[in-house]
């Protein structure tokens, strides 16, 4: 099935306390942004871990008190952690990640475990909300946590199982959409060979910083297969426009290694302000220029820059700077996509 999705989705990690711990009118302001802000319908994408729950929790209370129509949104469930109580003095599943939160979380990839991961966001956003796009959550991580071989193909199996148990849910009609998200395209790509999957959901991976030929051949089989593509994480953490973060780590302009990757977001920001153009706007625009992807997912804790989000994703870059960032090499000499 060939979904129809708004140029911008929004990420809700802010809404679980991701680092910081916006107050409940921040995250009732941001709510109301997205339901202001964006196309029609409004999509969400959320998951269990966030905040072990918290996230989910937020969405359904605001979209309660603006009385949204559950028709007008569009929510994503990661699925693949459930809440638990939290006895030690932070959370055990992702320390010093997320901030004032009262829960723990459990990693639970089967065929019932995910399940019990639907039904449990389902309390968590309360009535008349529901996913509709259901997934498994950073199946990558769960694949390279595997002790031996042993334990990766009993981890590869479980995580079959827990697909067929999504597939079932979707041939119900109790959801619309099956899909996969994975900081690790290629196990996204294993779990496309074996799941007949509606949409995939990239991160750190098609960003104007990375962006190999084999990936770009992978989307446009995936986009002949009817499957829509959402691209994540467009900024590679945020290190691009001038973050601390880089893929999830913090890399040391001192580290050799690292070196060649200040260089480019150096030459980077130099070329975008030669041509007046902001460098969220040229990350943006470089990860929607294959015509395979359907949408970018974007998350700001801010309100007021929910708005500059989706105006990101209609900003125009001109092709003198598309030929400048080839000529440069920031980009491959040989994408294809621009200029356009």
């Amino acid at each position: 099935m060939q979904l129809h999705l708004p140029t911008v989705i929004f990420g809700s990690s802010a809404l679980g306390n991701l680092y910081e711990a916006p107050s409940v009118e921040q995250k009732l302001a941001i709510t109301r942004e997205w339901l202001a802000c964006g196309e029609s319908p409004t999509v969400i994408d959320s998951a269990g871990k966030y905040g072990a729950g918290l996230a989910l929790e937020a969405i359904g209370n605001n979209l309660r008190a603006f009385d949204a129509d559950p028709d007008e949104v569009l929510i994503s469930n990661k699925l693949g952690w459930v809440r638990t109580p939290l006895t030690t003095p932070e959370p055990t599943f992702e320390p010093g990640a997320w901030v004032d939160i009262e829960h723990d979380a459990v990693q639970r990839i089967s065929g019932q475990g995910i399940l019990d991961c639907w039904e449990q966001g389902l309390e968590l956003l309360g009535a008349p909300y529901q996913p509709q796009l259901v997934s498994v959550h950073d199946p990558d991580e769960y694949l390279a946590a595997a002790t031996d071989d042993e334990d990766r193909q009993r981890r590869i199996e479980n995580l079959f199982d827990a697909y067929d148990s999504l597939l079932e849910l979707r041939d119900q009609g109790v959801v619309r959409a099956v899909g996969v998200g994975s900081k690790d395209w290629r196990v996204a790509q294993l779990v496309a060979q074996r799941v007949s999957l509606d949409w995939v959901m990239l991160a750190n991976s098609l960003t104007i910083y990375t962006h190999p030929q084999e990936l770009l051949d992978w989307i446009a089989t995936l986009h002949d297969q009817n499957t829509s593509i959402i691209n994540s994480a467009v900024f590679n953490a945020g290190f691009l426009v001038g973050g601390r973060f880089f893929d999830y780590r913090v890399p040391s302009p001192e580290a050799p290694a690292d070196q060649p990757l200040f260089a480019w977001r150096a030459s980077f920001l130099q070329l975008c302000q030669q041509h007046s153009v902001v460098p969220a706007a040229a990350c943006v625009q470089f990860a929607l220029s294959p015509p395979q992807v359907a949408s970018v997912a974007l998350n700001t804790s801010r309100p007021e820059r929910v708005a500059d989000c989706v105006e990101l994703g209609r900003t125009r870059v001109p092709n003198e700077f598309w030929i400048d960032a080839k000529t440069t090499g920031l980009i491959a000499d040989d994408y294809p996509y621009l200029p356009s």
